[in-house]
This record gives C-alpha cells, sequence and structure tokens, in this order.
C-alpha cells in the first residue's frame, strides 16, 4: 500500500467512513459513529436506505463505466470495505481492471487489504490521504494508473462533507485537470432541496459533533462537472440512474431520496 503513514484513530468525534459503516450493518465503528448514527436516523429513519442507494449508484456506475471500456478508477472517499467493493464490480466485467483507493480515515486503511484481493490480471492499490489533498492523491495514483489512458474519478457521498471554504470544487478541478480526455467523473450528493427543516436539524448536530455537512442544491452540484459532458439521463436521484444495471434497493421508493447522482466525461 502507498501513502502516508498511518495516524491514530480519534474515536472523539464521529467520521463520515464509520458512520457509513454502521449504517449498512457493519462493525468497524466506534460508540461516538453509533451515537451520531441514531440522531440522524431519529430525523430521518430512512437513513440506512440512503446509505444503500449510494452504494448501488456506485455499483451502476462502475458497470456502465466499464462497459464502456474504462480499465482505470480512483475512488476517493472509499469508505470501509464492504462487498461488492468498487474493483470487484469492475474486475467481473474488465479483469484487468486497475484501482485505486483513497480515503484518509486510519481504520479504512487497517482494513484496506480486504480492499486488495482482486483478480490476477488487474490491480488493486490503497493509498492514505485526504481529498484536501488532491496532488498527494494524484502522485500515488500515478504509480498505478496510466494517465495517458482515461480514468473513472469516482467520489460517491463525499463532497457533502467538504465545506465551501476548503475549496469543494476547485478540489475537484484540480484532480480532474491532470486526467486524460476520455476520463470520468462520478459523484453522489446529499442535498437539502427536498427536506430542508430536516436537513437544517440534521447540520447543526453534525456541526456540533464537530463534523461540516455542505448540502449543497441541484445547481450547486451540477457545477462539479462544469466543462465535462453529463452522462445520459444527466443529473438524477442516484436510484433513478440508469436502473436497469443493479438490483433496487428495497425501500429506495418508500419515499424521497435527498441526494443527486451523475457521471460525466472529460472531453
Amino acid at each position: 500500500m502507498t501513502g502516508q503513514p498511518p495516524v491514530e484513530i480519534d474515536t472523539s468525534r464521529p467520521h463520515p467512513a464509520r458512520m457509513y459503516d454502521w449504517y449498512l450493518g457493519g462493525k468497524d465503528n466506534y460508540p461516538v459513529d453509533e451515537e451520531m448514527g441514531r440522531q440522524m436516523l431519529a430525523l430521518e429513519p430512512r437513513t440506512p436506505v440512503m446509505a444503500r442507494v449510494n452504494r448501488a449508484f456506485m455499483h451502476r456506475a462502475t458497470r456502465w463505466l466499464a462497459g464502456q471500456g474504462v480499465r482505470q478508477f480512483l475512488d476517493v472517499g472509499t469508505g470501509i470495505p464492504t462487498e461488492p467493493n468498487l474493483h470487484q464490480v469492475a474486475q467481473e466485467i474488465a479483469p484487468d481492471a486497475h484501482v485505486v483507493y483513497c480515503d484518509n480515515d486510519p481504520i479504512v486503511l487497517a482494513h484496506a487489504g480486504a480492499l486488495l484481493r482482486g483478480t490476477d490480471e488487474g490491480v488493486t492499490e490503497y493509498l492514505q490521504a485526504d481529498v484536501r489533498d488532491p496532488d498527494t492523491i494524484l502522485a500515488g495514483a500515478r504509480r498505478i494508473l496510466d494517465f495517458d489512458e482515461p480514468i473513472a474519478l469516482s467520489l460517491i457521498a463525499l463532497l457533502h462533507f467538504v465545506p465551501d471554504e476548503d475549496g469543494a470544487h476547485e478540489l475537484v478541478g484540480r484532480l480532474l485537470a491532470d486526467l486524460p480526455s476520455g476520463s470520468h467523473l462520478v459523484v453522489t450528493h446529499a442535498t437539502a432541496d427536498f427536506t430542508p427543516e430536516l436537513s437544517k436539524a440534521a447540520s447543526e448536530k453534525f456541526r456540533a459533533a464537530g463534523v461540516t455537512l455542505a448540502l449543497r442544491s441541484r445547481e450547486e452540484f451540477t457545477r462539479f462537472f462544469d466543462g465535462l459532458e453529463l452522462v445520459e439521463p444527466g443529473v438524477r436521484v442516484p436510484h433513478e440512474w440508469h436502473p436497469e444495471l443493479g438490483e433496487p434497493v428495497p425501500g429506495q421508493d418508500d419515499g424521497y431520496i435527498p441526494g443527486y447522482g451523475a457521471v460525466a466525461r472529460k472531453p
């Protein structure tokens, strides 16, 4: 595994990757993550459904990309391994696919071995880095991926934890700048468009726990794709994006899913 040396795991405040693991029924989380998760459930009982919808979107987008001939994937904000992982989806279609995972939570690093068991023909690697440090991510990815060939940059349920003060749109632009023509950007993002009052309450609870939640509008979300060519059907609620490429998540149609998902190609 490449990247920075591991650091101490901070269990004093919740971490999105560990909360996501708790929503999905995993065991790699701490009481502080479960406590915040339960607060979110009290506000919105369908939060685990939303987590699974995001995961299912990643599966479908990866299948679509591999079907289009994409053989390289850079997944930033990987999260704790939950099968099937991105490389398993990609390598089922393209056994020679190369995948670089990246996350900033040391507990993900501790379990990254589960992410590295791919096909003999393909390559999987893990990089310990933060999306706010794109140069480190790109330098690590260059050791594994061929930057003369298209790369799919995947940012699933990540950017709503990167506030405007940290330059979220600029960070995405920096990551994309080094990728060649024919590369793709894959993003899902939470929004307050459908549930403004509930979203405000959730943001305040996160802020009290030391986590910034940046719930962007459809317009703000679409800005991440400026200069790119949106893949049909464009910006959609995540489970409405190419539903034929995967199984529906139980409960996804029982109410709103407060988020957006899209895939776009770099010309």
